[in-house]
This record gives C-alpha cells, structure tokens and sequence, in this order.
C-alpha cells in the first residue's frame, strides 16, 4: 500500500476523532479506522467521557473480519483500565495484523507501553503517521499532560480601529449572526469560559452555548472581592453552577450572597491583591478541564498574555469604526515599552466568518505573572 494511501486512512481517523471535541475531554479524542484488502471495514470515534474507546467501537464493527487487517488510530492504544478494559487486550483478541499510530500517549499510564505490548504479542506497530495533525488535534491532552496548565486561548471581537465597545460601554453588537454563532462553536469546544468581573458589570453575559448544538463549558468569573451581583444572569442561566474566584479579601457576606444565588465559590491565592491567574489554571486543571477559553476584557487578556498563559488568539475584526480614545481595546494594562518585548504571533491564519475577518495566531508561554479583576 501508498504512503499517500497510508496518510488516507490516518486523515479519516483525524476527522473521526475531532467529532468528540468538546465531548471527551478530559480525555483526548481518538479516532480508529479499521482497513482490510484496501478498503475500510470498521470505523468508530470516542464520544463521551466514560463511554467505549473509539478501538473497541471499530472492533465491535468489525468483528470476525478484523483478523489480520490493520488499525490506523490517531493515538496509542491504551494499555490499562480506566472506564474501559485496556484497548491493547482487545486488539491482540481480535487478531489484528498490524497498527498504525500517529503519535505516543503522553499519559504517564501509557508512555509506549501499549506499543510495546502490542509488539510482543506479534502485532506489526509503526508509530507517527501524521504525528504533527495528531498532536494539534490534541494539543490541549498533550499540554496538561506535558505542563501541568490548560490550553488557553483569547478571543475577542472588535471594530476595524480595534475597540471592543464605544466609550459608553455599548458592545452589542460589533459582528454579525455568522461571526457570534462561530464564537458559541468556540465556546462549546473548551472546557471552560473564564471572564472578568468587569465584563459581568457591564454587559451581564450568560456564557452559555445558545446558537450552535454543543455544551456549555464550566462558567468562571474572576473576581477578587466578589462583586458579581447577585442577579447576575450567568448564576441561573443553566444548571451546572458557575464558579466564582474570589481572595481572601472578598467579603463574607458578599461570598454568602453568591453561594446563595447559586455560584460555587473559589478562595484563590492572590497576587498583587487579586486572584492569581496561575494558580486559577491549575485548579482548573486539578477539577478536570484542559481547556480555557478568555472572554472577558481587556484587562483580564493583559494579565493572561503577561503572564505567559494564552497559547492561542483569535480575534474577529468587524467592518466597522467605532473611534474615541475612551473606548476600550482588546489588550488593556500599561502594554508594552518596546516593540521588540511586543506578543508575537506564528502559524498565523486569515479567513472570512460572515462579515468579519477572524485573524487566528499562536503564543509562546513567556511573560511575567499578574492578575485581573
């Protein structure tokens, strides 16, 4: 068989996988084609956490007809129990001839073993077809694994002179039906949607996931003193309750009032009198998201980009100009004294969202530690 053919049925195991994105997580999305004679006999994808790895579902397809055909899997069969039995059990079972994987599993559980007991049960193992797509598509798993942080990204929407309100505070609307309906895709694809208590002040948001089907990620608000109001739509507007990160220096009573309204409150370490951004992302993480999504404002994107925690921007740019130099941007703070310490973005991509021009880039983790309100 081709390389090119080889890269094929890798490309469809890719895309099965990305149907879980937004479903699986904290587990990665898996994709698994089964191939025999040139032509694929089983497919299946992860799709819910807890539920059948997308190995066992092909094998369930396959059947008697997976003996001697080969598996192309996005990621290395797992080799121990977890919801499921070890993927690499049911695989030596069904006979397979031989497995091709994209990449190695960086869960420690993992690490290649299940390539080297795939091996030694007679099974031919070639690992790192399209390692480079396979790592994208879970480049979340791989950073909380590899550092400890979620995978952070930044968006925003803005005029054309880069304000993301008019000096009176109005925002709705700057982009259209298309570009928000692709914000709320965005939205349903990470585990979190981290704001600022400033943006609750001002526009109320509920931060679910409305225009698109999807599920609405874990809703936080970072707010040192705990001044989210107690009518603050986002603590009714669905039934798993947001967290709100406060300090020590939020008052009894204010935190009360939230519990009571619904919130699930968040004592954090401060920095600087406010909530400590870092140590918010490893709460996170420890809670069991990978993923955070920043819609808040300006400040709060400055103190994630200073402190080295956005590994992604997507900023939509609407063909519009608002003007004012009291209006707000999309990065706040005191910025950058030079161009050379200016945020530089690579792998940059340019496309048309409706109306809007999303410009998306990624980030190196470099920067000093602080923190928003």
């Amino acid at each position: 068989m081709s390389s090119r053919q080889h890269a094929r049925w890798m490309r469809r195991a890719l895309r099965l996988a990305a149907r879980g994105r937004g479903w699986v997580s904290p587990n990665p999305m898996v994709g698994a084609v089964i191939v025999k004679g040139g032509r694929v006999v089983a497919e299946g994808y992860h799709r819910r956490v807890g539920g059948p790895h997308a190995e066992g579902l092909a094998l369930g397809v396959a059947r008697g007809v997976a003996r001697g055909a080969t598996l192309y899997v996005n990621l290395e069969p797992c080799c121990h129990h977890g919801h499921t039995p070890p993927c690499t059990e049911a695989l030596i079972a069904a006979g397979l001839a031989r497995v091709v994987a994209a990449c190695v599993d960086p869960d420690p559980r993992a690490q290649g073993r299940g390539v080297r007991q795939l091996r030694e049960a007679g099974i031919e193992v070639e690992v790192g077809l399209l390692e480079a797509e396979a790592r994208r598509l879970n480049e979340a798993y791989f950073k909380r694994l590899g550092t400890g942080f979620p995978f952070v990204s930044l968006k925003a929407a803005m005029s054309l002179d880069g304000k993301i309100a008019t000096a009176a505070g109005e925002s709705r609307w700057i982009t259209g039906e298309k570009a928000r309906a692709w914000g709320h895709r965005l939205r349903a694809s990470h585990d979190v949607v981290l704001t600022g208590v400033a943006t609750v002040l001002a526009d109320d948001p509920e931060l679910t996931v409305r225009l698109v089907r999807g599920r609405t990620p874990l809703r936080v608000v970072v707010d040192s003193k705990a001044r989210t109001p107690a009518r603050a739509r986002l603590l009714t507007a669905d039934d798993r309750p947001p967290v709100v990160a406060v300090t020590e220096q939020a008052p009894g009573a204010r935190r009360r009032r939230l519990e009571q309204a619904g919130a699930s409150m968040w004592v954090m370490p401060s920095r600087e009198g406010r909530v400590d951004l870092e140590a918010l992302m490893k709460r996170l993480v420890a809670a069991g998201s990978q993923s955070v999504l920043l819609e808040g404002g300006g400040r709060l994107a400055a103190s994630a980009l200073a402190a080295g925690l956005v590994d992604r921007v997507y900023f939509l740019i609407a063909p519009m100009l608002i003007g004012g130099a009291g209006a707000p941007t999309p990065v706040d703070g005191t910025g950058v004294g030079r161009l050379a310490e200016a945020w530089r973005l690579s792998s940059v991509r340019v496309r048309r969202v409706g109306e809007e021009v999303l410009i998306t880039g990624d980030l190196g983790a470099e920067g000093k530690s602080c923190s928003p309100d």
